[in-house]
């Protein structure tokens, strides 16, 4: 079929087959079949073209949006859960008792894990005595973020509360060798808890309570996937982070 769209960006700008031709340094029948038979270039000159043109490449070629191929499902993910409510917790506690190297969590309050499994501190204990280094990173409940996101959920000063509650269940983990205890202020678009080469991703919807958002479960399987993404966003706020003294 005919590319209409790049005949009337042609049209606009009074360029012939030959001139625009000369300009991406293509024959001109080139052009005229991308125009005439609906043919797409290859990117670098659909992209000089377009610019010559003074329009957006994926207006002209639309079939140029997709860069490789899609894939249905990552490789990384181990589980989809339609809300965290549907995760038991020894699937979280299995996951931390297996590491080895790290663990990493990253969360505003998350204190269903203490009230569910009341040797939480003891196992991250455990943990560390072997090596794993443990970060624990939760909400500031004194920061704006903290506050707005119990406004956005309709839960008032209970985000506050249970910030202040997580603190409390931390804190005598601050001092122990191979644990750091850290509070943040930031927006938190996701949940997060790493063990080593696997991470439970809870993801935020506005308005809705952490428990009945989704969860991927996810496990890396090379460099640049979704699992480094995660990690390397824990990163980042952990370097904002504020350490909590023992207490």
């Amino acid at each position: 079929m005919p590319n209409e769209r790049l005949r009337a960006a042609m049209a606009v700008g009074g360029w012939t087959y030959n001139a625009l031709a000369d300009q991406v340094e293509v024959d001109p029948k080139s052009v005229e079949r991308w125009v005439n038979l609906g043919r797409t270039p290859r990117r670098a000159t659909a992209m000089l073209a377009a610019k010559t043109l003074g329009e957006d490449v994926h207006v002209l070629w639309p079939a140029l949006r997709q860069s490789r191929p899609a894939r249905a499902v990552s490789p990384e993910l181990v589980a989809l859960y339609d809300q965290r409510a549907d995760v038991p917790v020894s699937t979280f506690v299995d996951m931390l008792t297996q590491a080895r190297e790290h663990i990493d969590v990253l969360v505003y309050a998350a204190v269903f894990l203490h009230e569910a499994h009341p040797r939480l501190n003891d196992l991250l204990r455990e943990r560390a005595a072997d090596g794993c280094a443990v970060r624990i990173a939760i909400g500031d409940p004194n920061s704006v973020n903290v506050q707005q996101r119990g406004q956005e959920e309709r839960f008032g000063h209970g985000t506050e509360s249970r910030c202040r509650i997580a603190l409390m269940h931390y804190r005598p983990l601050a001092g122990v060798p191979g644990i750091e205890v850290r509070t943040h202020a930031t927006t938190l678009y996701n949940s997060l808890y790493r063990a080593d080469d696997q991470a439970m991703i809870n993801a935020h919807v506005w308005g809705v309570n952490a428990y009945a958002a989704p969860v991927w479960h996810l496990r890396r399987s090379g460099e640049g996937g979704m699992f480094d993404t995660y990690a390397s966003s824990f990163n980042a706020v952990w370097e904002t982070a504020t350490p909590v003294r023992e207490g």
